[in-house]
């Protein structure tokens, strides 16, 4: 039986009627809202594409449920920055011309985003930390530091 479910995503409500509680959250927000970051990557909460702040803390959207997020704040890549006024990482991040596929992007900025938040002027080590669960293929791992530490020296 379907169950009506309200999500605060984005500084916006949105009700969508989900067949499963246990649905993860990745597949309500591209399938059901239609955001196409976070992305799915690996499924299992390793690599870090499918990343997303609820109550401004990092989290893998492939491994929570609909149901554990309903009435927090969930902040998506779409929501940290607009084309108008980007987040200062995602300034950073054209600046250092950090992408090669893109593919992982939405996790690299969101962790960077998250860490920013918690501490304005991390140390490179601390960066470094805060990127140890993420993968990247394509090597983009300096680059995104440098983005991280722009930041900071501008903090």
């Amino acid at each position: 039986m379907a169950k009506r479910v309200t999500l605060k995503i984005n500084n916006r409500q949105h009700d969508i009627e989900i067949d499963d509680p246990e649905m993860p959250l990745l597949y309500a927000l591209r399938d059901e809202i239609g955001l196409n970051n976070p992305r799915f990557g690996c499924g299992l909460g390793q690599c870090g594409a499918c990343t997303v702040h609820i109550d401004g803390r990092t989290a893998r959207s492939c491994s929570i449920s609909v149901s554990a997020v309903e009435g927090l704040e969930i902040t998506t890549l779409h929501g940290l920055g607009t084309p108008e006024k980007p987040h200062p990482l995602q300034i950073a991040w054209i600046e250092e011309q950090v992408n090669q596929c893109g593919y992982c992007i939405n996790g690299w900025i969101m962790e960077g985003a998250a860490l920013l938040a918690r501490n304005p002027k991390p140390t490179e080590k601390e960066a470094r930390a805060a990127f140890s669960t993420l993968i990247c293929r394509c090597g983009t791992h300096n680059a995104a530091l440098r983005a991280v530490m722009r930041v900071s020296n501008q903090a």
